[in-house]
């Protein structure tokens, strides 16, 4: 970080806030090289950074907050001491665009409420990657036309429901400048209401919309989009909960989502323009859902390429020029490494702990790299793995081990993965392991999943179970690979046991259930993902791996 740079401090509670809205704005805002806008602030040190933008930027986002009643004045007298006691603060956070405008974003600050809302109650499903990828390949497969939208302010189109008999309301808790604001828009609804507490003029209010912030906001969207959807004869996935189809015009229309980022796809473009009228009929009164079509989508954090005949590319180069640019080591163009680990990966870490600036770096860096090795990139699957082991008492030779993922990064900025299919109905796994690998003398298993090309899932971690030998480790590792769920007691036991379970009566079975195939070793594809692999053999496997050639 250089000296010129501002260097904001929030508490634990404030930094949470502020980083979701970071997230949240630099989904939508981030600049074509990678890089995002610096700094966010909260209200009083905004407004005096922006000064008369900064109060217009926080009356806008009050006024639409007002106006679409997300929530109502109530005096105290009328509150509970619960209720009174659960009010959480609202927080108004501003930003500067790269357009020079700035943006106001209120917050409930939910983080409290974890302590009375469990995960059940609060918690949304999201569309998975594998989901993402396996039907973002099956679009390619078959030619689809492919939509994707943003729905704008979903949260505060989302009623929160009434409590039920017993329960409390929820309330927030407005106060100080943001009180004042709320009386200059409308002061005939919240002038009775205002009342002082240390000298601080606050506003309860109960809260009608789900608002941003609110650990629920993001699960009554989805029950709400969900319902929609199923109102227009989708049918929702019994394995991922944000993947639906529905039959129109003899062929399968597919819908996934990730909260309000929608994605659509069906042969018949004609149809994803009804499905763009519908989202803006059903959605579309607080702003217009934009819609994309065309070959090229920007979804999630990736870059999807439909370009290329039945391949879609997922293109992460953006992110990966970020990560490089965003390290405290400057990497020039001779820094760079042929693979992404030595032989050395997987020993215990050696040297001196690493110090506190230098372990936040490694944590992040890690993250990072495991999120793009899910996606965009991995071939780094099994390097990120391991280092995600190391994060909380990294030492020094795993900082080289990280300066090395960087170097091979930097040498490799430019790959993406092509995914395709060659039958839908379909699917091979490779599963590979290499036993008792790691400190604690556990075994790392490594898995892929191709389609035809590129591999739509890859696995690479350390098993949670000690085994004595590595032929249970193989059978540990099918298992970390592919779980089955039944309710026949019968047929687990003939899975589990095999022939001895099978009786005379196998030869059916042994055709149904055992599709168990040995590959030769310079052919398992699933073994670059349980150890750092080099020369020929990495090269070869990368070239599978990242879809370069077909299986």
């Amino acid at each position: 970080m250089s000296k010129t740079d501002k260097v904001v401090y929030y508490d634990q509670t404030e930094a949470s806030y502020c980083a979701m809205f970071i997230n949240d704005l630099g989904n939508r805002e981030t600049m074509t090289d990678g890089t995002n806008f610096a700094q966010q602030y909260l209200i009083h040190k905004g407004l005096k950074m922006f000064g008369d933008r900064g109060k217009a930027a926080s009356m806008k986002e009050l006024d639409q907050l007002d106006k679409r009643k997300c929530f109502e004045p109530i005096r105290v007298k009328d509150l509970s001491a619960r209720e009174r006691a659960k009010a959480q603060e609202a927080l108004m956070f501003l930003c500067e665009k790269r357009d020079n405008t700035v943006k106001g974003r209120m917050v409930f600050n939910g983080k409290p409420t974890r302590q009375w809302l469990s995960k059940e109650d609060s918690a949304s499903p999201t569309v998975s990657t594998e989901g993402l990828f396996i039907t973002a390949t099956i679009d390619a497969y078959e030619e689809r036309d492919v939509l994707t939208a943003d729905v704008p302010n979903a949260f505060i189109q989302t009623d929160v429901p009434p409590p039920k008999p017993g329960e409390d309301r929820i309330t927030m808790k407005i106060t100080g400048v943001l009180v004042d604001m709320l009386l200059e828009l409308n002061p005939e609804l919240y002038k009775d209401f205002v009342v002082y507490e240390n000298g601080q003029k606050v506003l309860y209010v109960v809260v009608l919309k789900a608002i941003y912030g609110m650990l629920v906001a993001s699960l009554l969207f989805y029950k709400k989009f969900r319902v929609d959807l199923e109102g227009v004869d989708f049918v929702f996935n019994d394995y991922d909960p944000c993947v639906a189809n529905r039959m129109i015009r003899g062929k399968q229309q597919t819908v996934r989502f990730h909260v309000d980022d929608v994605m659509s796809s069906h042969v018949d473009p004609k149809v994803n323009d009804e499905f763009d009228k519908w989202l803006n009929k059903m959605y579309g009164g607080y702003g217009k859902v934009k819609c994309v079509r065309g070959k090229v989508h920007d979804y999630l954090g990736m870059i999807l390429d439909f370009s290329e005949t039945g391949i879609v590319i997922i293109d992460m180069r953006r992110f990966i020029r970020d990560m490089i640019t965003g390290f405290p080591m400057v990497l020039g163009d001779k820094d760079v490494a042929e693979t992404p680990a030595g032989d050395n990966l997987l020993k215990a870490g050696t040297g001196p702990l690493l110090d506190k600036e230098k372990r936040e770096v490694f944590h992040s860096t890690t993250a990072k790299g495991l999120f793009v090795s899910k996606r965009g990139r991995p071939d780094i699957l099994p390097t990120t793995s391991v280092l995600c082991t190391r994060v909380r008492e990294p030492r020094e030779s795993d900082w080289e081990k990280l300066v090395r993922l960087m170097k091979y990064l930097n040498n490799t900025k430019e790959d993406v993965v092509r995914l395709g299919v060659d039958d839908i109905s379909f699917s091979h796994w490779f599963v590979d392991l290499s036993f008792a690998v790691h400190p604690d003398f556990k075994s790392h298993i490594g898995a892929v999943m191709p389609q035809g090309r590129g591999t739509t899932i890859s696995i690479s971690r350390k098993q949670k179970l000690n085994t004595r030998s590595s032929t249970v480790s193989e059978v540990v590792g099918v298992d970390d690979a592919s779980v089955v769920h039944q309710d026949n007691q019968s047929a687990i036991l003939l899975e589990t046991n095999g022939r001895r379970s099978a009786g005379q009566r196998s030869r059916a079975s042994n055709v149904r259930y055992f599709s168990v195939v040995y590959c030769n070793t310079d052919d398992m594809y699933g073994d670059y993902m349980t150890k750092p692999v080099q020369g020929e053999k990495f090269r070869k496997f990368k070239e599978f791996i990242m879809g370069r050639k077909p299986i």
